[in-house]
């Protein structure tokens, strides 16, 4: 085997229509332009960056496709991105939820210990540890996930985390795996619920409670997907930054001054918004009363103290621009 080939990895990026995966596979391939890098998604890929060294496929997620595409390339990364999230403009069902976050997830794993996958990386979110009142302060990896406990719909994502931390301790010496439990992600590139939230007019805006929130620009997170392949041993990582703000500073920045409203209302202004769409999922209700902050330590002991281009308020004033 000569050199270049020796350096020449392949890397399967699944959930590639998403912003974030855009993101992503540009950074790679801004780094490493001999890499091989291929995406798939069940979605339209219509909108995925078209450059050189990325391929795109649109497939479903089944047993079959994912073992073909794992026998027909010999992956050296895998990035599990496709968790279905609980958008608001997305109306899909719990069971669809379960096939692809639960069912999918451990197809993924199983193949990539089958055709021997160097390193797994999985994102998952700080909402598995749910937003409660005895909360601690700053919630570590080891914080018991407690998402379901009082919304059951969440209960494939804490599922979907419970079952890659497990696989990932089992199989430690024969896969590297991360798994990563980011804040709320915002930018420009991604389409998500906090995002959205943010920038909506119409956003709910508690008048009886103020609780703080964490957020991390689309591009700092799209680096520390990244990193994660050279600079990650394997583990969990809740993924932060050390800053934080109460969420009518973050509407303040941004510039919308939303719906003042009583918490005991919440409930019964968001079915109202759901006639025009810009209701939120009901369990994000509860992040507008309680404060889950995430520890970002074991991140920083790997990473460092200064990993992160955007502060708080810059990545707000981004988001304020777009809007």
């Amino acid at each position: 085997m000569n050199e270049e080939n020796k350096n020449r990895k392949n890397v399967l990026i699944i959930g590639i229509a998403g912003g974030l995966a855009s993101l992503l596979s540009k950074l790679i391939l801004q780094q490493h332009p001999d890499w091989n890098v291929i995406g798939i998604d069940s979605r339209k890929i219509t909108d995925c960056p078209k450059i050189k060294g990325l391929s795109v496929f649109k497939m479903r997620y089944s047993r079959g496709n994912f073992e073909n595409l794992f026998r027909d390339n010999q992956f050296d990364y895998v990035y599990h991105l496709a968790r279905i999230s609980h958008s608001a403009n997305i109306q899909d069902g719990l069971n669809k939820r379960l096939e692809l976050n639960v069912m999918g997830t451990n197809r993924i794993l199983d193949l990539s210990l089958r055709f021997n996958v160097k390193k797994i990386i999985i994102l998952s979110t700080f909402h598995v540890y749910g937003a409660l009142s005895d909360n601690s302060i700053f919630l570590k990896e080891d914080a018991p996930l407690k998402a379901s406990l009082k919304y059951p719909e969440l209960r494939d994502v804490v599922e979907m985390d419970q079952i890659c931390a497990t696989w990932m301790w089992k199989y430690q010496n024969q896969v590297e795996s991360i798994i990563l439990r980011p804040c709320n992600i915002i930018g420009n590139q991604i389409s998500n619920t906090m995002s959205r939230y943010l920038k909506n007019h119409l956003a709910l805006r508690p008048i009886d409670y103020n609780p703080v929130f964490q957020f991390i620009h689309e591009f700092d997170m799209a680096q520390i997907l990244y990193r994660s392949i050279t600079d990650l041993p394997t583990g969990i990582y809740n993924v932060s930054t050390d800053e934080f703000i109460s969420l009518r500073d973050a509407l303040d920045i941004i510039g919308s001054k939303g719906i003042p409203f009583p918490m005991s209302m919440a409930s019964a202004f968001n079915k109202f918004l759901r006639v025009t769409n810009f209701h939120v999922p009901e369990y994000l209700i509860d992040y507008l009363r309680y404060s889950c902050l995430i520890d970002n330590s074991a991140l920083k002991k790997n990473l460092g103290e200064d990993f992160f281009r955007f502060k708080m308020t810059e990545t707000l004033k981004l988001l304020k621009m777009s809007s």
